[in-house]
């Protein structure tokens, strides 16, 4: 079974989608997923509508053997467990699920792939290093119940006087912190993140 990962991030840079890959790489391979059979091959798309573009595609067009997944930020809260129908509740979406794609190839980052650092503050000490102001961080410990917002401003008011990086900047600094971040520490807490890992698992085989 070969899978093939379509996530949102990366922008139009080329060099920041070659980032984007190399962190989700990181990311997946410290989470047992090193093996060449085992890593799904992964296309960052840029905007969220291309990455469920090119999924709608490949579910379309997907040979036997062969599992396209989807992966995106839910942008907000998620009620319940369908991730179809959350993309298609969210106005600014309204993502019909392909005819070929069942839930579990429907990923999401919640509230957003920067979520995913609040659950690692020793590598955000690691990477930021003197001046890091962590109680400026969000303090709930239920990272999917944390606005999208408040994790931005978050991360840029606790790094606004660090050393060794500058402040957060998104497009300046998530993927080396994604390839940094432990994934047992993000999937203890995020029950979003522990499926989509869990799934790729299940797919390796």
């Amino acid at each position: 079974m070969s899978t093939h990962l379509y996530v949102e991030g990366g922008g139009d840079s080329k060099a920041l989608r070659t980032e984007c890959r190399r962190g989700f790489r990181r990311f997946l391979g410290k989470a047992g997923l090193a093996e060449s059979r085992s890593m799904p091959r992964i296309t960052a798309c840029g905007s969220r509508r291309d990455a469920y573009d090119s999924f709608t595609t490949a579910a379309r067009t997907a040979a036997a053997g062969h599992t396209p997944l989807l992966l995106v930020d839910s942008e907000g809260p998620v009620s319940g467990h369908d991730p179809w129908r959350h993309l298609k509740s969210r106005p600014a979406d309204n993502w019909d699920q392909p005819p070929n794609a069942t839930a579990d190839q429907c990923h999401l980052m919640v509230q957003c792939m920067e979520a995913w650092f609040l659950c690692d503050r020793p590598a955000l000490g690691r990477f930021f290093g003197q001046g890091l102001l962590l109680s400026a961080l969000p303090a709930n410990a239920n990272v999917e119940a944390v606005p999208k917002d408040d994790v931005y401003r978050g991360l840029q008011n606790a790094t606004r006087n660090c050393k060794v990086n500058d402040a957060y900047g998104k497009g300046q600094h998530s993927f080396n912190l994604l390839a940094l971040i432990d994934p047992a520490a993000v999937t203890r807490v995020s029950p979003w993140a522990k499926r989509f890992v869990d799934t790729l698992h299940r797919l390796a085989g």
